[in-house]
């Protein structure tokens, strides 16, 4: 059988599994609706995210339910889950652990190591950009290489394992910009947006009253590991994936598909990651829609989540108030017209 007929015959195969996906992935989200009201495009990109094993940066000033998000997706996918506030005081040691001297009765001494809270499968980093840059780059080794390295030891983190970081908009107060390798290092970063007066109106009955919702266990953590194969496994038409190439590179000013904003205002366009991130994004887009093959338009939705925070504006760009999503847009228009 040719490779054509493989994957034929393996989407034919996976249809009634991509559907019971599509039902899982439903009552997954309303679940998480019973206590985060509201903004689903980004309770679904958070899904995606999490079907990818992929870290995700949150975005939005104080109050609008980011830490409440994260838990609440701790309690329906069935995952430990640990919350590390970061402030300005705080130390590398303090989140992956540290060696401790003990005494035993008999007088002898031995270094033994205590895990610190990144031992766990869903770590939520809360305000990250409020800890130094020293502090969070502590974080980088356990979000690549999904274990911690301590005195010359490697100590391997459970799994699945996740970092939902939040962070307060870089022109707050109290805040430091994420070094470039541990942004790069986020599948997505979406903004969370403050509620319109429908979801208010909810969130403040459901707040205010005698008794508060609360999400319940939908899926496991093997289930979600599981998922996070069957992703792989969705086939890729070379167009699409050729297009999701093309709009990586239509980020770098030195390249043929650089738009007229990217050459005018781009410092550094987007990583490999960057192309990783879509084409695994688009995979997942399309399950949870119980379809197994991605569509462009699978692409062209994940496609801002994934570059947003991986295209780094020069001094020109600030001096004309252009923003990170002026770009994008030019990208995806462009990529749409070809």
């Amino acid at each position: 059988m040719d490779n054509y007929g493989k994957v034929k015959r393996m989407a034919l195969d996976s249809v009634p599994e991509s559907v019971e996906v599509r039902r899982t992935l439903d009552k997954v989200r309303a679940e998480i609706g019973k206590a985060f009201v509201g903004q689903t495009d980004l309770v679904d990109q958070m899904i995606i995210a999490l079907m990818c094993g992929g870290h995700v940066l949150l975005e939005g000033v104080p109050g609008l339910g980011k830490t409440l998000l994260v838990r609440t997706i701790g309690q329906v996918l069935e995952l430990s889950f640990s919350r590390i506030q970061f402030t300005p005081d705080l130390m590398p040691a303090d989140i992956i652990g540290t060696n401790v001297l003990l005494s035993t009765p008999d007088g002898e001494r031995s270094f033994q190591f205590q895990k610190g809270p990144v031992f766990t499968h869903l770590l939520l980093a809360d305000e990250i950009n409020r800890a130094t840059p020293k502090t969070q780059s502590a974080l980088l080794e356990a979000m690549q290489e999904m274990r911690v390295t301590i005195s010359g030891n490697t100590y391997p983190l459970p799994q699945p394992f996740f970092v939902l970081a939040t962070q307060n908009p870089i022109e707050m107060e109290g805040t430091y910009p994420l070094p470039e390798a541990q942004v790069d290092r986020f599948m997505f970063k979406l903004y969370v947006h403050s509620p319109n007066l429908e979801d208010l109106r909810t969130i403040i009955n459901r707040t205010t009253g005698d008794t508060v919702p609360e999400a319940g266990p939908v899926l496991s953590a093997n289930r979600l590991l599981e998922l996070q194969m069957l992703v792989r496994e969705v086939p890729l038409a070379a167009h699409v994936r050729d297009a999701a190439l093309e709009m990586v590179l239509a980020t770098h000013p030195d390249t043929s598909q650089a738009t007229p904003l990217v050459r005018q205002y781009v410092r550094l366009g987007a990583s490999p990651r960057g192309a990783q991130s879509i084409v695994l994004a688009a995979k997942a887009r399309a399950l949870m829609h119980g379809r197994f093959n991605v569509s462009m338009e699978d692409i062209r939705e994940v496609a801002p989540a994934a570059l947003r925070h991986r295209v780094l504006l020069n001094f020109a760009a600030e001096a004309d108030e252009i923003r990170v999503e002026n770009i994008l847009a030019e990208v995806m228009a462009s990529a749409a017209a070809e």
